[in-house]
């Protein structure tokens, strides 16, 4: 029995004109490389791929739709620049259709930069708004406990990342309880429900270590881990937290208000937990190290007990020796006593021998004389001195009252003065009606000028 021919071009009627997916995959293409020439198009780079072929795929957007983009080997390689997800650009392209897919594309001939798209200039914004804040400073960062008694992880409970996460504890830790705590990664209600599982893990006293994060992707997919609330309850968290967002290349602002930032999920377990089969190790050589140690310090005591039993005598033997060395002394000490008395005895003699040889009562008496003679002398010079003395006070006396002005007084002379106590010598230093004070040989009177004679 022969088998039909099934090619549709074969069936085509007047009536009916069929395609097959390929041929109106083909015409779409024609059409659009046909009838569209080389355009510009703006908008911004997301989900860029630079494969080992050397062609770069990526999407370009704008804030209401996004269209695929492929630019080739030979045209790239133009470019004195690099792009990169998030840039703002303009491309010439042609417009074509990707026959594989069905999916229409522009094939870019020419890029150039108009600037940082609209996510990463909120990015950029919002880094700068907390940096000025503090919230990055490495002051205010809580530091990650050795040994996490409880572990909470904030992420996705179907994503790769708790799978990856799960797997390092278990081989690393497994001594720690961990509670996964599931929100969205993702979309419009992912940034609220990690805030609400963050401020859950603040009152949730078991825990001391939290994780947060999710698997690589898009700035679109990670978008939600660059929301401000979000950041903000980061840096706020009374419990340390390990932000493990994205493969290492990727940076959100959780990775910059965390108290740690993990290059991936993987790695933020490595991080917050110690190995306890490295710990185990170490505690093996801490141990021999320790045995070898007190084994040193037991042959070291050996030997001195060794040493000290050598020394070591009986208590008998001890006093018999004690005692022989105290009668040794008592007989030096009786020889040496004898021998300071003797020299005593001699030395008492010499002196007095010496004392009645001197005889001082014929000294004394010599010196008494002499001390009456002195005495004698001094009395008389003193006597002569005072004559002489006596006499100079009488002739001085007698000099004194020659000057003296109350002896000028009483001889009949006065002394006029004003009433500021001041002498007039003439009449030029007075006036009819001044009062004048007269001081007589005995007493004073007051007066008061009537008439001037010149």
């Amino acid at each position: 029995m022969n088998t039909p021919n099934l090619n549709l071009t074969a069936t085509n009627t007047p009536e009916k004109n069929i395609f097959s997916v390929s041929q109106l995959n083909r015409r779409a293409k024609q059409l659009l490389e046909t009838h569209l020439p080389l355009i510009w198009v703006s908008g911004e780079i997301s989900n860029l791929a630079k494969p080992s072929s050397g062609h770069w795929y990526f999407t370009l957007k704008d804030d209401r739709a996004q269209v695929r983009c492929a630019m080739f080997k030979n045209a790239n390689q133009r470019l004195r620049w690099q792009p990169e997800s998030g840039n703002q650009v303009l491309i010439r392209a042609r417009v074509s259709l990707y026959e594989g897919r069905g999916e229409y594309q522009l094939i870019a001939e020419h890029m150039e930069d108009s600037g940082a798209g609209a996510l990463q200039q909120a990015y950029e914004a919002l880094k700068l708004k907390l940096q000025q804040e503090g919230l990055f400073d490495e002051a205010t960062k809580q530091a990650l406990p050795l040994f996490p008694t409880h572990i909470g992880v904030i992420t996705s409970p179907t994503g790769a990342a708790i799978r990856d996460i799960l797997s390092v504890l278990e081989r690393r830790y497994p001594i720690a309880p961990v509670t996964i705590i599931p929100v969205a990664v993702q979309g419009a209600n992912a940034a609220a429900e990690m805030v609400q599982a963050l401020s859950m893990a603040s009152n949730f006293k078991p825990f001391d270590l939290l994780i947060i994060g999710r698997g690589g992707g898009s700035i679109e997919d990670l978008w939600a881990f660059n929301d401000e609330t979000l950041a903000r309850t980061i840096a706020h968290s009374p419990i340390p937290i390990i932000s493990a967002v994205g493969h290492e290349v990727d940076f959100t602002i959780c990775d910059f208000v965390a108290d740690v930032r993990a290059p991936t999920p993987s790695s933020s377990a490595e991080i917050a937990t110690p190995d306890l089969a490295e710990w185990e190790q170490a505690l093996d050589v801490w141990r021999l190290q320790l045995i070898k140690h007190q084994q040193l310090q037991l042959k070291q005591k050996q030997k001195q007990l060794v040493f000290l039993q050598k020394r070591l005598r009986h208590p008998g033997e001890q006093i018999k020796h004690q005692k022989q060395l105290i009668q040794q002394y008592q007989k030096s000490f009786v020889r040496s006593m004898a021998v300071i008395l003797n020299d005593c005895n001699k030395e008492l003699s010499s002196y007095k021998n010496r004392y009645l040889q001197q005889q001082p009562r014929k000294p004394i008496q010599r010196h008494q004389d002499s001390l009456k003679k002195l005495n004698k002398r001094i009395i008389k010079a003193l006597n002569s001195q005072l004559s002489i003395k006596r006499q100079q006070i009488v002739t001085k006396a007698h000099l004194l009252n020659a000057v003296n002005p109350l002896d000028i007084l009483a001889r009949g002379y006065s002394v006029v003065t004003d009433t500021q106590g001041d002498i007039l010598k003439n009449t030029q230093d007075i006036n009819i009606g001044d009062e004048l004070m007269t001081q007589l040989g005995e007493g004073s009177f007051v007066s008061k000028v009537i008439k001037i004679d010149s």
